[in-house]
Formats: structure tokens, C-alpha cells, sequence
């Protein structure tokens, strides 16, 4: 049965995991970087960079967030009336490096306005909330601070964000609802570069393939964007290079979902290459190339096994997939490359699957803003 419930008597007493593994997975909560600070009683200012800070009421307001026991300014904040949140922008990075080691001359060097106690507001943040001590609590290693927010200030800058062990840039997700207002505007070119852009970046640790990002130039297929393999196809993979339509997987899944009108211009000439040259593997005629882009309409994926690269040092497969405005024409083409030896680009295989999958969410995306 799913959900089934164990029984106290029947969980395992025995702990499956140590410390180092703890921390991988609560790791993978992705949280906001800020710095805490505060003043001793001395006078002197106190600041550690911290991910724990979380809201706990709005009426009244109220946050925490905690500090290891261990920690050298522990003295400081354990008995300090007051302390401030300044949530780190995301350009603050080396900002929060600074304030994560062990140092007694923090904020030397460091720009600083005083707020509410003389405690520092650190300049340049995304924002601050100042807030008197109301409650301690022992957790573990850790103490909980509960702060009373007394004062709060925010600015346009976006936030730092960690998670996975290592710092993030937080944008909007490409995928979730549109915003208010920009309805019409996100079926754009760029929204679908911005979409195609990321799933790049996970078909690349998926697949470890090489990624060409492809659109229709004024010369035809154009690669605006790569993502290379941890052994690229090529050491030099450069953008704007011009793909040739009929020997291209790129250029096949593009020309398979535009009008005739804006193909036809491109491929004469490569046709005629095409007959010159003794090869089977290309068209030679406009029925033959018809042919070809009729399959691919079916498949919606574009093969070519095997082919020079753009360097002609190289011989390689690819597979291509094409990305679909809402009104069917193409946008963009995914393309997988990779030497002929190593990959093989089967229309039908894992790869072309994983791509296939990719180009139908971001085009149901485009459909859907």
C-alpha cells in the first residue's frame, strides 16, 4: 500500500547516515545568504555570515535564525540585546565569503551605515531588518535567536541565494505562471532562448553531450548559444557560426517547421553542392530534401551520421529537436553533437528522447504564456 505508516516499534533505531551526508542533503535546500549583526558590550561590532535565517510570524513580527555554539562571536550574540538581518544581494558573494571565516577585524575595510544600537547595516544590500532579542533556545550545536522586527528596509537590488554548496542568482521560474502584465510578451524569441538556455545546462549533465543552440538567421541556421561536454566536440565552438540547412541536423529541424518561403532561398545552391559530392547521405533534389523534412515534421527529430564538424577536423553525429511557437512554426533548434565514434545518434534513442522532452516542455511553455 503507498503511504503505509510504520509503527514506532518498527522504525529503525539505528541512525543510516553521518554527518557529512546531513549536510549534503540539507544542502539541497536552497536558502538566502545574510550577515548578522550586532555589538558587544564593549562597543565592538560582531558579523557572521548565516543561511538559517527564516520569518516565524507576521503579527507580531517575528524572525530567527542560528549560530553553532562554536562559533567565535557566540559570546557576543548570546548576550547582545539587539541584532540586524542584512540579506545579501547578488553580487555580495565575497561579501559573505568575508564574513564566513574567523577573523576580529570583520569590517575592516568594509562599507557600513549605523542603525538602531550602532548595530552595522552593510551597504549595498537587497535588505535589512532590525530586530531586538525576545527569545534564546538551545538546538543541539546551535542556539535559535527570535528577534522582534523593529525596523525593515529594502531595495531594488535581487537577492544572493546558496544551495548545493554554492552560491545562486534567484530569477523567476521560466516554467510557473506568468507575470501579471506580460501576457503576449513572453512568447518572444528571447523567452524562448532564456527557457532553452537552462534545460541546456541540464541536458549537458544528463546527456554529457555537446549543446548547440540554433535560430533562423539572415543566413539561415545561426548557433546563438553552446553548452560543451566535459570533453567537448570541438576545443573552439563559436558562436554565430552559419550551419549549412541540408547537412546540418540543426539546420533539417528548423527548415522542417518554417514556410517554404523562408527555406527555399537557402537550399538551391546546397543542393547542387550536394550533387557533386558522393555521398548518399544527402539530398540532391528538392523531392529528396522534402522527403527528408516531411520525416522530421513526423519525429520532430533531425539526425546527421556521421558529418565533418565546422572545422572539418572532426567528424561527428548530432541530433536535433526543434522548439515551436505557438503557432507551430519553428523557433529554436536543440541540438546534441558528439564525435561519430563515441555517440550514436539514433532517432529513437535515449538522447533524441531526452531532447524530444526538453523541446516539447519549452514549447508547451511558450504556448502556455
Amino acid at each position: 500500500m503507498n503511504g503505509s505508516i510504520l509503527l514506532d516499534h518498527e522504525r529503525p533505531s539505528i541512525r543510516t547516515f553521518d554527518k557529512r551526508q546531513l549536510r549534503d542533503v540539507l544542502g539541497s535546500f536552497v536558502t538566502g545568504v545574510t550577515v548578522v549583526t550586532t555589538r558587544d558590550a564593549e562597543g565592538g561590532m560582531h558579523g557572521l555570515t548565516v543561511n538559517s535565517f527564516s520569518s516565524v510570524s507576521l503579527d507580531p513580527p517575528l524572525v530567527l535564525w542560528s549560530q553553532a555554539t562554536s562559533a567565535g562571536s557566540h559570546s557576543a550574540f548570546k548576550d547582545a540585546e539587539r541584532f540586524t538581518i542584512n540579506i545579501l544581494a547578488e553580487h555580495q558573494y565575497e561579501l559573505a565569503n568575508h564574513f564566513a571565516t574567523r577573523s576580529s577585524e570583520k569590517f575592516s575595510g568594509i562599507d557600513y551605515d549605523l542603525g538602531v544600537g550602532g548595530l552595522p547595516l552593510l551597504r549595498d544590500c537587497s535588505a535589512w531588518l532590525e530586530c531586538k532579542v525576545v527569545s534564546r533556545y538551545p538546538g543541539g550545536d546551535h542556539v535559535i535567536f527570535v528577534g522582534s522586527v523593529d525596523s525593515i528596509r529594502q531595495s531594488a537590488r535581487r537577492s544572493l541565494a546558496f544551495g548545493g554548496g554554492q552560491y545562486l542568482v534567484a530569477d523567476p521560474h521560466d516554467l510557473g505562471r506568468v507575470p501579471v502584465g506580460t501576457e503576449g510578451a513572453m512568447k518572444s524569441q528571447p523567452h524562448a532562448v532564456r527557457l532553452a538556455g537552462r534545460a541546456m545546462l541540464r541536458l549537458a549533465h544528463t546527456l554529457d553531450k555537446t549543446l548547440a543552440l540554433a535560430a533562423w538567421g539572415n543566413h539561415g541556421p545561426t548557433v546563438i548559444a553552446w553548452q560543451a561536454a566535459t570533453t567537448p566536440v570541438a576545443a573552439d565552438l563559436p558562436l554565430g557560426l552559419v550551419l549549412p540547412v541540408t547537412s546540418s541536423a540543426s539546420g533539417l529541424a528548423l527548415a522542417a517547421f518554417l514556410p517554404p518561403e523562408a527555406v527555399d532561398r537557402f537550399v538551391n545552391a546546397e543542393l547542387r553542392d550536394n550533387g557533386r559530392q558522393a555521398s548518399d547521405e544527402l539530398p540532391h533534389t528538392a523531392e529528396s530534401l522534402a522527403s527528408e523534412l516531411e520525416s522530421v515534421r513526423a519525429s520532430h527529430v533531425a539526425t546527421r551520421r556521421p558529418g565533418p564538424f565546422y572545422d572539418d577536423r572532426v567528424l561527428a553525429n548530432a541530433i536535433s529537436v526543434p522548439i515551436l511557437s505557438p503557432s507551430g512554426l519553428a523557433v529554436l533548434a536543440l541540438t546534441a553533437i558528439g564525435p561519430a565514434e563515441h555517440f550514436d545518434a539514433a532517432a529513437d534513442g535515449p538522447c533524441a528522447e531526452a531532447l524530444k522532452d526538453a523541446a516539447h516542455e519549452i514549447s508547451a511553455a511558450l504556448r502556455e504564456a
